[in-house]
């Protein structure tokens, strides 16, 4: 642990660097920020990595209250993702590709949540009571896109939703790979809708067992990267929009840390 941490999940100082200047300034005529950005996103990366409640917020810490006022501020008015988004492009510059990816893997993850507030439902196919994570990857594994959702709903439906959200980062997708869940009326729909193709990545018929598929392994593993994380090792969210919020922060750390390797 560096010198300047006070817990493993603190940021060094060439990860603060790395994000500093994508923290929003103080809105003007308000009342002045006094706390240090650095030790809030230190707090909110705490809460994240380590699964704590909010309240249990170590005291080296902004109040806990502070800190939560931050990371909601940010989920309302797009801070997390507009980070997430200038971070992947210089990830995937500095591996010499394009900031905007032209192909990407598409899957979804059933996850238990607790038994507090907030939608849920039932997934049939995985016998998992909660929500379920539909999220776009690049071909580096880097997410493009999230949605929370019930269980309960189906592949198809979770990938109409998250497809309807892609923005100019997206613009140009030409070939996103899915599993056999996604054939069907979706294929003939995104067709209609946008510029690119979803193409089926299947097992044969002979293999038995576990088997890396091709392509879509890619999302899968971005998967594992974001459930190392405790706070998304199930859903604890109320909202599902700060469950997709936890999963920005997640990634936007991965890449920081990558980011600031010499």
């Amino acid at each position: 642990m560096k010198a300047n941490q006070i817990y493993p999940t603190d940021l060094t100082d060439a990860q603060w660097y790395c994000i500093k200047e994508l923290i929003p300034a103080a809105k003007p005529g308000g009342r002045p920020r006094t706390l240090p950005m650095r030790a809030v996103i230190n707090a909110i990366l705490y809460v994240v990595v380590t699964g704590c409640q909010w309240r249990m917020l170590p005291k080296e810490y902004p109040a806990w209250q502070s800190a939560y006022v931050y990371f909601r501020a940010f989920r309302r008015d797009g801070t997390w993702l507009r980070i997430h988004e200038t971070l992947r492009a210089q990830v995937r510059r500095r591996v010499g590709r394009h900031k905007h990816p032209t192909a990407g893997a598409l899957d979804s993850q059933s996850v238990k949540t607790t038994q507090g507030p907030g939608i849920r439902g039932y997934d049939a196919g995985k016998h998992v009571k909660g929500r379920k994570r539909h999220i776009l990857v690049d071909t580096l594994g880097l997410l493009m896109a999230v949605v929370v959702t019930a269980a309960s709903m189906s592949d198809a439906a979770g990938a109409k939703l998250l497809l309807k959200r892609l923005g100019g980062a997206c613009k140009k997708l030409r070939r996103i790979w899915v599993d056999g869940g996604y054939r069907g009326h979706l294929l003939e729909w995104v067709m209609l809708h946008f510029h690119f193709l979803l193409q089926p990545v299947l097992r044969s018929d002979d293999q038995k067992g576990f088997v890396v598929l091709p392509r879509r392994w890619v999302v899968e593993r971005t998967f594992a990267w974001i459930t190392q994380c405790r706070r998304l090792s199930k859903d604890y969210e109320t909202l599902t929009e700060s469950s997709e919020a936890m999963i920005y922060i997640a990634m936007t750390r991965l890449m920081i840390r990558r980011l600031a390797r010499k």
